[in-house]
């Protein structure tokens, strides 16, 4: 049967993928030794052992920088970045109007003022040329991340910064493992931001880490987290020992992941209405968290909603991207730098397919290109 006689799922055909999208995290022997071990050695239950210890040494070593600290999420580790940088209430911190809205949301939560500046229309990521008229006398800090796929230049946003005096917090918490302009992601800024969900490349469910090479900004993040004697919102020596197990795996699991993504857009490269995020600056190299497209719902045929359930019914998991920050909400709750109309586009029409199934064979990377010509050779059906 060729793709032009496939009935779509959608429609009541059968699905290119039946069993659905591959359940992350997969089953992992080394991660399987490590829960053994510590329950042997009891370090499962305890507030202070080896783990985190151990796990954060791991992590300075692999990013190359010699300070990081564990906590509870990613979005905690990107309050405890901006207060040590020293935000506080009535200051404000430039962000793209395209990101993750828990990330708007802890700026107001620290009393601070986003300040939203535009996208660049091909990598969905803060645009450098953007920041210059952002820039205000309340300015404390510049917040970049780097989301589905897509870089920022951070030299470019790092000339700008220095040039001004303000500190940038580096959110890598969507490419862990990924290589900014020759440095890892999370180490060019004055702070990095990692995140441990459930659904990150390295996960424990929740948790977070904090990367530095300032040994001042360290004391003051430590400070932070600590409540006396203690963490307050600590990372368990349980989930430290799944993360440890995971990490030596994480390089060549992104290669592998890389492998996909380039098979994936090979094999879909004559499909009209999906243009990859990207492509990277120089000297760069993705980690596919998500691998984002801008959909264009006119070339492909189907609105944005359609496609996406469309490669759901097929056993893919595609999402919608996120909504723009300003959009639907009142103008007191941030300062627009400038027209934001190419975040305003992504959050309209960008796609993200989810990275468990391009950590699988050539079999499954085939899948999703077979549903994806299905869908769009069949798409004036849905019509």
């Amino acid at each position: 049967m060729t793709i032009d006689q496939m009935i779509p799922a959608l429609l009541g055909g059968s699905p290119v993928r039946p069993e659905g999208p591959p359940d992350w995290p997969a089953p992992d022997a080394d991660v399987a030794a490590a829960l053994n071990a510590a329950i042997a050695n009891g370090s499962w239950g305890k507030y202070l052992g080896a783990n985190v210890a151990r796990l954060e040494e791991l992590l300075a070593a692999f990013h190359g920088v010699p300070h990081a600290l564990t906590c509870a999420s990613g979005t905690l580790a990107v309050e405890v970045a901006l207060k040590a940088v020293g935000v506080g209430p009535s200051d404000e911190v430039i962000l793209a109007a395209y990101d993750f809205e828990p990330t708007f949301l802890t700026i107001h939560n620290i009393g601070a003022r986003p300040v939203l500046v535009d996208v660049s229309p091909s990598s969905a990521g803060l645009d450098p040329a953007a920041l210059d008229a952002a820039i205000g006398p309340a300015t404390r800090a510049i917040l970049v991340s780097h989301l589905h796929g897509g870089i920022v230049s951070m030299k470019s946003v790092l000339a700008i910064a220095a040039a001004r005096n303000i500190p940038v917090v580096e959110d890598a918490c969507q490419a862990t493992g990924a290589i900014v302009e020759c440095r890892p992601a999370g180490t060019s800024g004055d702070i990095g931001v990692l995140s441990f969900g459930g659904s990150k490349l390295l996960t424990a469910g929740r948790g977070g880490a904090l990367l530095t090479a300032n040994a001042e900004l360290h004391q003051r993040m430590r400070l932070l987290l600590g409540r006396g004697v203690q963490q307050w919102a600590a990372l368990s020596e349980l989930q430290a020992c799944v993360l440890v197990a995971q990490l030596r795996n994480l390089p060549g699991m992104n290669e592998f992941r890389a492998r996909g993504v380039r098979q994936l857009l090979g094999q879909i490269a004559d499909i009209p209405g999906l243009q990859a995020i990207g492509p990277p600056p120089p000297d760069s190299r993705p980690a596919f968290y998500k691998l984002g497209f801008h959909f264009d719902a006119t070339a492909f045929g189907l609105s944005r909603d359609l496609f996406i359930k469309a490669m759901r019914a097929e056993g893919i998991a595609f999402d919608a991207g996120f909504r723009a920050l300003h959009v639907g909400r009142a103008a007191s709750r941030y300062r627009a730098a400038g027209p934001l109309s190419n975040a305003e586009n992504a959050g309209r029409d960008v796609v993200a397919l989810h990275h468990p199934v391009l950590a699988l064979e050539e079999a499954a990377i085939e899948q999703v290109a077979t549903a994806v010509r299905k869908t769009y050779r069949n798409a004036a059906r849905f019509t």
